[in-house]
């Protein structure tokens, strides 16, 4: 059996790539990322709220409970995160590159299904498509 991943569906993939690249909102996800990536501060705060997070979660997936303490300080530790701007532009610049790939994983998954390209109306059991944004 042949592999689907001939030269041409290679070529049209890496033509969609260089698309997204040409998209505005592409280039202000990479600016922020950049940002973000340059800010030393900016990344020890998401080092540390991730461990914490990580932290806290293993102890309650052993049954410990916690204190409110702890939950105060996490709840500190993410607020000043996210009151960052370099940050919260990170965090929003990961959501919008998570949509976008999986809206086209939608996408491709729903041509292998239907066997044909996917138009918006087959997005259907309550979904208003795959790039509208609203989790279905």
């Amino acid at each position: 059996m042949q592999t689907i991943a001939t030269d041409s569906v290679i070529e049209k993939t890496r033509e969609l790539c260089q698309t997204i690249m040409e998209q505005p909102e592409f280039r202000e996800i990479r600016k922020s990322i950049e940002s973000f990536m340059n800010d030393e501060s900016a990344k020890a705060q998401y080092q540390s709220l991730s461990e914490r997070g990580e932290h806290l979660q293993h102890k309650q997936t052993q049954g410990v409970k916690l204190s409110d303490e702890e939950i105060a300080d996490f709840e500190r530790q993410r607020s000043e995160f996210f009151g960052n701007i370099v940050s919260r532009g990170f965090m929003d610049a990961q959501q919008s590159m998570h949509k976008m790939q999986e809206t086209v994983g939608q996408y491709v998954s729903k041509t292998y299904e239907l066997g044909r390209v996917p138009d918006a109306d087959d997005f259907d059991s309550g979904d208003c498509g795959p790039s509208c944004g609203c989790s279905h």
